[in-house]
């Protein structure tokens, strides 16, 4: 088994992890900003594959109240929830891309089919290789972002996606110094 990567987070009181707007109950509270964007950019500095576990070193009293508390499932029960909307999210992303293909593709194969028709009906041939080549050029530009969302733009939601995925099963411990 690998040994999980630690992300170690110090506080006075545990409250200070939470956004203390949030009306939910405790353990559907959202992560305060700054706690998310810690915990996530160390997390992202693991490796991919390796299990993460969180420390949240906490005073005595304070240890035991977050352990009442149920820190790790409001831990879990955030990340699961970030993890659920970047699945949306990608989702998404990838009904986009493939409304734009349904759009571009059509464009790039009249294109190319007039760009024949003007290589065979332009006797000027200059001017004939000039048609041609601006309409091969709009039918790919006109598909380019089908192309660019379904092989590019999607990969770093999946990356999220994942990184929330485990963040969602972390081990979170609480430790009060001896």
């Amino acid at each position: 088994m690998t040994a999980a990567g630690v992300i170690e987070i110090r506080v006075e009181q545990f409250k200070q992890l939470f956004n203390s707007l949030d009306p939910s109950p405790f353990r559907e509270r959202d992560l305060d900003d700054n706690a998310e964007e810690y915990i996530v950019s160390w997390a992202r500095e693991l490796p991919a594959r390796q299990p993460i576990e969180i420390v949240v070193h906490l005073p005595e009293a304070e240890a035991r109240a977050a352990a009442q508390h149920g820190i790790e499932t409001a831990f879990q029960h955030y990340f699961q929830d970030r993890a659920d909307m970047t699945q949306r999210e990608l989702r998404e992303e990838l009904r986009i891309g493939r409304r734009y293909l349904w759009v571009g593709l059509p464009i790039l194969a009249g294109c190319l089919a007039l760009s024949q028709v003007a290589r065979r009906s332009i006797e000027a041939e200059g001017l004939s290789f000039l048609a041609q080549e601006s309409l091969i050029i709009f039918g790919w530009v006109a598909s380019w972002k089908a192309i660019e969302t379904l092989l590019y733009e999607w990969q770093p939601v999946k990356r999220r996606l994942d990184l929330y995925r485990r963040l969602a099963v972390a081990h979170v411990v609480v430790r009060a110094p001896t």
